[in-house]
């Protein structure tokens, strides 16, 4: 549990960049560093979380926490992924400040811009290894192309639906002939995972059954911060228009406070959920510090809590699935498919949001080579391109 807490922790405080740049954070740290889990038990762990609402990213985190050193893993994982951000972005509610503003413009810059060299790197490693040939490489190049013709989560679930058709259809004699050990085996049986299930169920129907009955603050949070947990897909940025209707309509935070927290997430490493943090101290401000603070971890838990239990439900029965030859050919094609929904994202929005002018080009690629060819870790080379952000800011 120490050993998994520190490592994330360390990524907490490094990973830049948004779901799927931490999706590369992980792969170089656990499967090429560590090898904690192979490339197609990473990819397999992906896709699932693909499927499943919640923040994707920290899915994928809890679930290596979670083979790694079972639930306390897990636990650890979340925590150490998820503290630096958090903390931050609560203190930043606590001072109502605009700090966003304040975040100097080269440092954003040079951060987005390691970001491309960063999923760059992560897909190219995953498609040597998950699109080794003609077919699934091009079936990786339909599902690019279907997720950015078609955009959005539902792009993304039309192409892991193309990936298990394909696989079936035609990928059967590119499959393994036997389960290869992805690792996916849950270290609980299955009568406990459908007990999150049903956790999960529950409180999705109960909690706003209880908030119509109770008017608190309190219980205000716990409901719409685990229905935006619940009803979202792959996260990040998607959360957004349902915490700000959970939040901004009801009046819970003013919209230029929302404004300056969204602003000032940008900027922070870790999961963009954390920004409920920032949402649950400034709703609870006026009743002090303390009960903000408590607001802000409450917030924080109940968005994040869905996609845990989730998770939990759903990975036993999906490493059983995997031991199935049929289950295998269909979970090859979801494989391929998840490298074209990563190339459609490493376009749009990672490319598309960060790449402005040749500085931007220039940090891009310097990363890129870092980790490919100097094969430098991903948290050494972030604050060096944030570095070379800054100066060209300041210099060209």
């Amino acid at each position: 549990m120490a050993e998994v807490f520190f490592v994330f922790l360390r990524l907490g405080l490094t990973a830049f960049g948004g779901p799927v740049a931490h999706i590369g954070y992980f792969r170089d740290e656990f499967v090429t560093r560590r090898r904690w889990i192979s490339d197609e038990g990473y990819a397999d762990l992906v896709a699932l979380c693909q499927f499943l609402p919640g923040p994707a990213s920290s899915q994928v985190g809890l679930g290596l926490g979670l083979l790694r050193a079972g639930p306390a893993g897990a636990l650890a994982a979340w925590l150490g992924f998820t503290l630096p951000s958090a903390l931050l972005m609560a203190g930043a509610a606590f001072s109502l400040l605009e700090l966003g503003e304040a975040i100097p413009a080269g440092l954003l810059a040079g951060l987005k811009a390691v970001v491309v060299g960063v999923v760059a790197h992560a897909l190219l490693g995953m498609g040597r290894s998950l699109t080794p040939d003609l077919p699934r490489l091009a079936l990786a190049g339909a599902a690019l192309a279907l997720t950015l013709v078609v955009g959005g989560v539902t792009g993304q679930l039309a192409a892991i639906v193309l990936g298990i058709i394909a696989g079936l259809a035609f990928l059967r004699g590119l499959a393994p002939t036997s389960d290869r050990g992805s690792g996916l085996h849950a270290p609980f049986p299955r009568r406990l995972a459908t007990l999150f299930l049903v956790v999960f169920a529950l409180l999705l129907v109960g909690l706003p059954l209880l908030a119509a009955k109770d008017t608190s603050l309190g219980m205000a949070i716990a409901d719409g911060f685990y229905r935006s947990g619940a009803l979202v897909f792959g996260g990040g940025h998607v959360v957004l228009p349902l915490l700000q209707a959970e939040t901004v309509a009801p009046g819970l935070v003013g919209a230029t406070e929302f404004t300056a927290g969204y602003g000032l997430a940008q900027a922070m490493p870790g999961p963009l959920f954390t920004f409920a943090a920032f949402l649950g101290g400034a709703a609870g401000l006026d009743q002090g510090v303390a009960a903000a603070s408590l607001y802000a971890a409450l917030a924080l838990v109940m968005v994040f809590l869905p996609g845990a239990l989730l998770l939990a439900a759903a990975l036993p029965f999906w490493a059983g699935l995997r031991a199935n030859h049929t289950a295998r050919a269909a979970l090859t094609g979801v494989n391929a498919a998840v490298v074209g929904i990563l190339a459609a994202a490493l376009y749009t929005p990672v490319a598309t949001t960060a790449i402005h002018d040749w500085t931007d080009i220039a940090i891009a690629l310097m990363a890129f080579l870092a980790l490919q060819v100097l094969r430098w870790p991903a948290w050494v080379v972030v604050p060096i391109g944030a570095g070379f952000g800054l100066a060209f800011a300041a210099f060209v």
